[in-house]
């Protein structure tokens, strides 16, 4: 069962019932419930159009769930307009269901979570992790945005700002290796890129492919974790590098600074450096400067902790970090390296160790545990 395949035509799906007149929850239930049935029936008798499989299940799906609370009427009216069996058009309906997702109804950062969860593939779980909050909090305001839109009318699209956030964390998403998605939002912001000419679109397509060009090093081949400064640059891809700081330079260049260019600024910096000792901390602080003033968010209050340890030392990184919350997620990573960089190798351990068990994933906690076992047999030499 190619669940890849499954994941890529539910965009496509939800927007087909939202546009016969499905309102969003039940469309996405009906979806969901098509998806189950193709893991059922798939491996033994494929269809032959697997899109047009969808849409028809689909649909009897939410003609099923209808008619347990409609008129007799209604549901005669919406069982005439039952697509038939056969394939489906081949259109690409991804970006424009992220903006019907982004509605005026909703709140942006509750059009975001419901975007993430029914159109980019994520769990609550990694929507909570995104956004910094209780799993149970984000499960609530799916839900209360599922109601909202209940029942409206998916005419009127949502703004470039909200489609931006969720492309962003879709990516980050795709990038961290829990869900492979980062192509997909690339993919995704190009189509934007080409529709809207504005200086963030552009910034977040240059932030994302200066992402990607190192993709390829984040990890050995035994899938462990590299940090930036051990990957192998002679492996990073120039073309991707020289596409995304080309197009940041001309998005600069239009003086609309916003919170994605100054990130990718901050990313071509890094690209930029030949090796890891040149790289223009200096500069790179000037930029969380700017994306600090843009956003105040306490993620960038964190990377710009590690920036300042790099351009001013670590005690200079250590007095950043003391003012942030210790609780913030990768706060004890943070203060582990600035610890051992300043030579405190107990303390670095202990803090290594600590991070290692609230890591959000498998990969970043083998690394945090192998870092503190590392400095733990350096102090016992």
């Amino acid at each position: 069962m190619d669940e890849v395949l499954l994941r890529s035509l539910t965009p496509s799906v939800l927007t087909v019932l939202v546009r016969r007149g499905a309102d969003f929850a039940a469309a996405e239930d009906a979806v969901q419930d098509a998806l189950v049935e193709a893991l059922r029936v798939w491996p033994a008798n494929p269809p032959r159009d697997a899109k047009g499989w969808l849409v028809t299940v689909a649909w009897r799906k939410f003609l099923d769930a209808t008619r347990a609370d409609a008129a007799r009427r209604r549901r005669e009216d919406r069982v005439e307009e039952e697509p038939a069996p056969g394939p489906a058009p081949a259109v690409d309906d991804t970006l424009q269901l992220y903006f019907l997702c982004a509605h005026p109804s909703l709140t942006p950062a509750s059009a975001v979570a419901l975007t993430l969860r029914a159109v980019g593939g994520l769990t609550t779980r990694q929507i909570a992790e995104a956004y910094l909050v209780p799993e149970a909090t984000m499960a609530q305001r799916i839900s209360r945005a599922k109601r909202t839109v209940s029942g409206v009318r998916f005419d009127r699209p949502g703004d470039v700002a909200t489609v931006l956030r969720v492309l962003y964390l879709v990516f980050n998403e795709g990038y961290s290796g829990d869900v492979d998605l980062a192509a997909e939002a690339i993919r995704l912001t190009r189509q934007l890129a080409a529709r809207i000419d504005h200086p963030e679109v552009a910034g977040l397509l240059a932030l994302m492919l200066l992402h990607h060009a190192r993709r390829a090093t984040r990890t050995a081949s035994d899938g462990s974790l590299v940090p930036l400064a051990e990957q192998d640059r002679g492996r990073w891809d120039t073309a991707l590098i020289a596409e995304g700081v080309g197009i940041l330079q001309a998005a600069l260049a239009r003086d609309r600074l916003g919170e994605f260019q100054a990130q990718a600024a901050i990313a071509a910096l890094h690209a930029d450096a030949p090796t890891a000792e040149e790289t223009d901390w200096v500069q790179i602080v000037e930029w969380y400067d700017e994306l600090t003033r843009l956003t105040d968010s306490p993620v960038v209050r964190l990377n710009r902790a590690v920036a300042v340890g790099e351009a001013d030392g670590p005690r200079a990184g250590l007095a950043a970090l003391a003012a942030l919350d210790a609780s913030l997620p990768r706060h004890a990573a943070v203060a582990a390296y600035l610890h051992e960089r300043d030579g405190d190798l107990a303390t670095a351990a202990r803090l290594y160790a600590e991070a290692a068990h609230k890591a959000p994933n498998l990969a970043e906690r083998d690394h945090l545990t192998r870092q503190a076992a590392r400095l733990n047999a350096r102090r016992c030499r």
